[in-house]
């Protein structure tokens, strides 16, 4: 596990980012701005940095000039933006980022660098080994999802039929598919019933279930939150 420090002002690339490095066993602190930045580093040095370039009060580039000149910046740094240029790049690279991501962050890139990084910082300190972390297929559309539209999943005790015009799942997990719901309803219900029997069977294990689905990570950890299931009661359910 990895002690990794996210900076960026946009709360909702804070809390993903926050999940998914989660998600995979490291501590993640979070700022939102640079002066948070530099509270935690006066703490102490983290395993990694993840900083945004354009914040409100300072820019990533001129904070990472800062931990420069002060002898602060004895941790690989990794750069984000969404709007940056190429000489915005090159000239954090100088500095010393180790790397770049471009915004919208893709899932394989994002695991890729941090596991560069925390090597990076093992060579130089002799941290204790990091294990490889998993690469996710490539995101695939959600067409069988989107094709089961019409059906919905409703939990039902053992030994009650099914609704008039209900489908049984045939696979003995207590649902009801239905026809008699309007279309978001019996499309939530479907999707929600779908991803808990996938993260079931896979003992709560996101990476299994986005290649069983075929599904990006980052849009799983999404469609999850709006559907309300949270894998890790399923976990314990499938352990």
């Amino acid at each position: 596990m990895a002690n990794i420090l996210v900076v960026d002002d946009e709360m909702g690339i804070r809390e993903l980012l926050s999940e998914i490095l989660g998600d995979e066993g490291h501590a993640i602190q979070l700022a939102e701005n640079a002066q948070q930045a530099r509270d935690a580093r006066a703490v102490g040095a983290p395993d990694l940095v993840l900083l945004d370039i354009w914040m409100p009060d300072t820019d990533g580039v001129t904070l990472l000039k800062e931990w420069q000149r002060d002898g602060l910046l004895t941790m690989p740094v990794i750069m984000m933006s969404g709007h940056a240029t190429i000489d915005t790049a090159v000239e954090a690279t100088r500095i010393g980022a180790l790397n770049f991501l471009e915004k919208p962050i893709a899932l394989q890139k994002l695991l890729k660098a941090v596991q560069q990084g925390l090597s990076r910082a093992q060579e130089s300190v002799r941290a204790p080994a990091i294990m490889p972390r998993p690469m996710m297929a490539a995101q695939v559309e959600e067409t069988a999802i989107g094709a089961s539209a019409m059906f919905a999943a409703q939990p039902q005790p053992a030994g009650i039929p099914s609704r008039m015009g209900g489908v049984p799942n045939g696979e003995g997990h207590g649902y009801t598919l239905s026809f008699d719901l309007p279309l978001r309803e019996a499309r939530d219900a479907f999707e929600r019933m779908y991803f808990e029997h996938h993260l079931g069977r896979e003992g709560g294990s996101m990476t299994r279930v986005a290649e069983k689905t075929g599904l990006e990570r980052t849009h799983l950890y999404r469609k999850l939150k709006q559907l309300g299931v949270e894998p890790g009661k399923l976990a314990k359910k499938g352990g």
